[in-house]
């Protein structure tokens, strides 16, 4: 009962931020990685991802995406369901594209 589509979480983290100059791209970048190094990968430009066993482990993830976010920009942090981001259509111009099959990732503790 542990793993089900309803316990499973998806964190989204949407952002837009100003990259007009060399220290705002850095600034951009340093966030990027910092998310990718915390498990998160990119779904689309600007659009993070990460899958978590839990909604106790999702809120940890965005608790820390919290702690490295930059003061300039737009910053949006979704937590959905498994269930609900396997309802997803996804589109690559006309053409639907079938999701990927989630890997069942194990966590050791």
């Amino acid at each position: 009962m542990r793993l089900n589509e309803y316990r499973i979480m998806w964190v989204l983290v949407f952002f837009d931020l100003p990259t007009e100059t060399k220290v705002e791209r850095k600034i951009y970048s340093k966030f990027r990685k910092e998310l990718m190094a915390d498990g998160f990968t990119m779904f689309q430009f600007s659009i993070y991802m990460r899958h978590c066993a839990s909604r106790e482990n999702a809120d940890v993830h965005i608790k820390r995406t919290k702690t490295k976010l930059p003061e300039k920009g737009h910053i949006g942090i979704l937590c959905i369901t498994d269930k609900q981001f396997g309802m997803m259509e996804i589109y690559y111009g006309k053409k639907q594209t079938e999701l990927p099959v989630p890997i069942q990732q194990l966590e050791l503790f």
